[in-house]
């Protein structure tokens, strides 16, 4: 039976593989800007590498410093984010900045206890902007190491549960050099995003199979545990689309959902109770369901056929959505200037042109 890495051993495998093989030209790498790096590390949360370059190329446009980020508004932050999902990730990035511009005097905080005491930001996001932001050795655990880690070393578990998680992180620290610490945890994450990928890993390639528990038994798919499966629930809602063609230009309303909970602080259509609304003003679009993580959302649209607007809008409204309800009309152009969730983007694109 093969004995594990030891953490000096470990660590200089990976660096080694950082300076051969690691990813270095991504458009948040060759930096030290805690901004950039920071601003990285939350959209990389849950996202690919290849959906994130372009959301942070044009959000690095529009607020090219943390200044910047802490005087735009909400609704301009939103719009940049709009599609990216996971969007609590959005309104915490947009309120750490005002506490960095106010608090610290928009000096972003080199201490890491500092760092995750700000909105959105965990242990090991803070630890990532401490070692590439400031080169400390702080070690990190995204899903990318918690697999690398649970593999080499065969922890059992689901990383969810808090015994798994401490085994890891006591497994992350014990492995996190002093020196080149920011290439260890640049080639940590790339290993496990190109190499020990959750599927068809590429065992041949990687650098730690020599040592690696998981790949000697056999048993690479067992690693890391899966969480315990639960019935997926499923919503369903209707959506009000009351379109107004005054002064010959097609506008919708929208409302402004609440800053928390799913899609928080975008600009929806409102959700209906559909016994509340008369047969012969509405009209049944095509309905859809959109997947979030946890549970699925069926979605009916309905058109409104009547000019009673405002009023039948607010009257059919879901209260524990739309209020303190905040509603506009908008045109085609005007969306593009709003976060709207995607599939309401999707839909009022369609409908709108052919409005």
């Amino acid at each position: 039976m093969t004995k594990p890495w030891s953490p000096t051993a470990f660590a200089q495998q990976v660096i080694d593989y950082y300076h051969a093989f690691g990813r270095k030209h991504l458009p948040w790498q060759n930096t030290q800007d805690p901004y950039k790096i920071w601003l990285s590390e939350i959209m990389l949360q849950q996202t690919q590498v290849t959906t994130v370059i372009p959301y942070f190329e044009r959000f690095i446009d529009s607020f090219p410093s943390l200044i910047d980020l802490a005087q735009a508004s909400d609704d301009q932050v939103m719009q940049h984010w709009s599609g990216l999902g996971y969007y609590s990730r959005a309104r915490n990035l947009h309120k750490a900045a005002r506490i960095i511009k106010t608090v610290h005097a928009g000096q972003f905080p080199q201490e890491p206890k500092v760092i995750e005491t700000l909105p959105g930001i965990g242990r090991s996001t803070a630890g990532a902007i401490a070692s590439f932001a400031f080169g400390q050795a702080t070690a990190i655990l995204d899903g990318n190491v918690k697999r690398v880690l649970a593999r080499c070393y065969a922890i059992e578990g689901w990383p969810g549960n808090g015994k798994v998680l401490k085994a890891l992180w006591e497994r992350a620290e014990a492995n996190t050099p002093k020196q080149e610490t920011a290439a260890y945890n640049q080639a940590m994450m790339d290993l496990g995003a190109v190499i020990c990928t959750r599927s068809k890993p590429d065992c041949q390639s990687c650098p730690l199979s020599r040592h690696c528990l998981a790949y000697h038994n056999d048993s690479i798919e067992q690693y890391p545990g899966k969480k315990p499966k639960k019935a997926r629930p499923s919503k369903s809602v209707y959506w009000l689309i009351n379109i107004s063609d005054a002064n010959d230009q097609a506008k919708v309303m929208l409302h402004k959902r609440p800053p928390s909970g799913i899609w928080g602080g975008l600009w929806a259509l409102p959700e209906v109770q559909q016994q509340d609304m008369s047969p012969e003003n509405i009209q049944q679009l095509e309905a859809f369901v959109h997947k979030f993580s946890h549970y699925d959302l069926k979605v009916q649209p309905l058109l409104l056929q009547s000019a009673n607007e405002k009023a039948l809008v607010e009257k059919n409204s879901h209260p524990s959505i739309m209020e303190p309800a905040q509603a506009d009309w908008f045109s085609q152009s005007q969306l593009n200037e709003i976060g709207l969730p995607t599939p309401v983007s999707k839909l009022l694109s369609k409908l709108l042109e052919n409005a």
